[in-house]
């Protein structure tokens, strides 16, 4: 097994599994946390001790820094941390959103994934490591419904590019990770658990895997270090840029 160590959130479904997989079957060590402690034991069953699972609410901080605190002390240094834990909350315009799903956004992608950062950053500097953020293409086109959630990933994505200002000459790499169209549970998730709308979303578009990410989370992790990927915007190719809204008066 690799003495290479990955911190990778949200690691119970879509892209944070499949990363957490990719890298474990690959030989590095691999911390996986998650809210759903049966789906991080369903894991480390899968692919045995190279998972280590740590269950907690990202927008916890001190659950944050309670796991940290408790990592063995052969995990000293972290190489690579993806930030992967987020979600979507409702499809409603701005008007007619639920406020307390826009507040678990926030705390979920900004408030949970600045403060895991900056608790891990002190190991990832020593590792002169790397970190990969999952934003999305939500956070350059906008579309109805995606408010809240697409001023998050907007976040994200500036957040990462002022990381990579910040640690300039630290040996640290940052890169900003942005899916178009990907078939996870994200759907569900945003519809409140509506397969239907899931399965209509998806049909016949060949959609982005949590696999493709993977491949793409491998393949910036392992480049040569003197390589920095600031962001990498990913789209199926079933899927390219919406036309502008415009609306029409009615002239009668």
């Amino acid at each position: 097994m690799s003495n290479r160590i990955a911190f990778v959130t949200g690691a119970t479904s879509g892209f944070g599994r499949a990363i957490a997989t990719r890298f474990a079957k690959q030989g590095w060590r691999v911390f996986a946390s998650g809210r759903r402690m049966d789906r991080l034991e369903a894991l480390r069953a899968e692919l045995g001790d190279a998972i280590h699972p740590l269950c907690f609410d990202i927008r916890d901080s001190d659950a944050i820094h309670a796991a940290i605190a408790g990592l063995p002390q052969d995990f000293r240094t972290i190489d690579l941390l993806v930030n992967n834990a987020g979600l979507a909350l409702g499809t409603a315009p701005a008007q007619k959103a639920d406020p307390a799903q826009w507040r678990q956004m926030i705390e979920t992608n900004v408030l949970g994934l600045v403060n895991l950062t900056h608790a891990l950053l002190p190991r990832l500097i020593e590792a002169r490591g790397t970190i990969i953020n999952i934003s999305s293409i939500a956070a350059t086109y906008p579309y109805t419904g995606g408010n809240v959630y697409g001023g998050t990933k907007a976040f994200v994505s500036q957040f990462s590019l002022g990381l990579r200002s910040d640690l300039h000459g630290s040996g640290v790499r940052v890169t900003s990770i942005e899916p178009g169209l990907a078939e996870t549970e994200f759907t569900l998730v945003r519809t409140g658990g509506n397969q239907q709308a899931s399965d209509d979303l998806y049909r016949g578009t060949d959609p982005i895997t949590g696999d493709d990410i993977a491949e793409a989370a491998w393949w910036i992790a392992n480049l040569p270090p003197h390589l920095n990927i600031n962001r990498l915007e990913v789209m199926p190719t079933s899927q390219s840029f919406a036309g502008f809204q415009f609306h029409r008066e009615n002239q009668a």
